[in-house]
């Protein structure tokens, strides 16, 4: 072994991607000590992408104090890369669904305010490039929160602004984007996006992502007439139709919102993550990737890190190994996307806190016993 990647995901709720590949890393190294060794930590644009670019890109994190999705005050972070011209934000840290209690989750009132905040954050910091995740929301308001927050008018027939959450959409009557955030036009922006759910209708963004935010039958109804509202309203004073655009509905139509005010391009989350960190130079003449995440199963074919990260190691002429927590039915699959194997960090029968709480040492067992069969096998 000449040269080996290791380039996992987090594993939710157990340890970052950076932990994972050190844990990994000091499997191998028991076995190959003379290999060049690249740590290359992932994300696909959900939980754990701040982290893992930041750590990546040798970053920090920084906490602000935003709105948040009921309109009270939450601290969130987001990361900015270590030459200080990137920032990547997660809207969960400002606008998730984890911030708001089951009992008070309502998608009529709650905002992306807070998530505008944080890009009005990292602009001001000077960053030419800002890539945004967009999974987890609480919201359902179209991004219009989140356009205010960036000095976007949004008004009713009075010419009053209009106040947060969704319902509040189908009194727009105009919008004016004069004072919007100035350096805006300056800065690229990509936004991390593995849905491809429309704006409205049976598939859109009220009736698919509405109920887990606390909306029923009837809320659902009034949302996606609001939303179509918001919709006709953008295209008549923006001259944009977002209605039919694949991801627009995204993140409670976050997507369309992002697309209509921030001129943004709707990505895949690990292609993202794969450009930003320079995967594929870091990896050049790699004889072995090695990957994981939290579980191996059927959805990981649809756009998961262990997936993009292995057909960009095959274009390298690379072997590709996966280590997860668990490999569910249908994690076959994946050997027909790239991964040559999948391996199980868990040596036997625990409940899922005892896998939790000793993972990084079992990930580094795992991790040197592979590394000991390639070499057994090389002989």
């Amino acid at each position: 072994m000449r040269k080996i990647v290791i380039a996992p995901d987090s594993f939710k709720e157990s340890f970052s991607a950076l932990q994972a590949a050190i844990a990994i890393e000091n499997g191998f190294k028991q076995v190959f000590p003379e290999a060049e060794y690249m740590k290359i930590p992932m994300a696909d644009g959900g939980e754990g992408t701040v982290q893992s670019l930041v750590d990546a890109l040798e970053g920090t994190v920084k906490s602000v104090n935003v709105t948040g999705p009921l309109g009270e005050p939450v601290e969130a972070k987001y990361g900015l890369s270590g030459d200080g011209q990137t920032a990547v934000i997660e809207m969960a840290e400002a606008s998730g669904l984890s911030l708001v209690p089951t009992e008070l989750r309502n998608p009529l009132i709650t905002t992306t305010y807070g998530t505008g905040q944080l890009i009005e954050d990292a602009l001001n910091e000077g960053v030419n490039h800002i890539i945004i995740g967009i999974g987890g929301s609480a919201t359902n308001d179209g991004g219009a929160g989140m356009a205010q927050a960036l000095g976007v008018k949004l008004l009713d027939s009075k010419g009053e602004g209009l106040p947060y959450g969704g319902a509040a959409l189908v009194q727009l009557a105009s919008i004016q984007t004069d004072e919007i955030h100035p350096r805006l036009s300056e800065v690229t922006i990509e936004v991390a996006c593995d849905v491809d759910n429309p704006l409205l209708g049976e598939t859109g963004a009220s009736a698919i992502y509405g109920p887990q935010k606390g909306a029923t039958d009837e809320m659902v109804e009034q949302l996606d007439a609001a939303l179509a509202h918001y919709a006709s309203v953008i295209n008549r004073d923006l001259g944009k139709d977002v209605v039919e655009i694949a991801g627009a509905g995204a993140a409670g139509g976050l997507g369309a919102g992002l697309l209509a005010f921030l001129n943004v391009r709707l990505e895949s989350g690990v292609t993202l993550v794969l450009e930003a960190t320079d995967f594929n130079t870091k990896a050049e003449g790699a004889d072995l990737v090695i990957t994981g995440e939290g579980r191996l199963d059927h959805q990981t074919v649809f756009g998961k890190t262990p997936i993009g990260v292995a057909r960009a190691a095959k274009l390298q002429g690379a072997s590709v190994i996966a280590i997860a927590g668990g490999l569910a039915p249908g994690h076959e699959a994946i050997y027909r996307e790239g991964i040559d194997a999948a391996f199980s960090l868990v040596p036997g029968i625990m409940t899922l806190n005892e896998a939790i709480e000793d993972g990084l040492t079992y990930l580094e067992r795992t991790a040197n016993n592979i590394a000991k069969t390639i070499k057994m096998a090389s002989k």
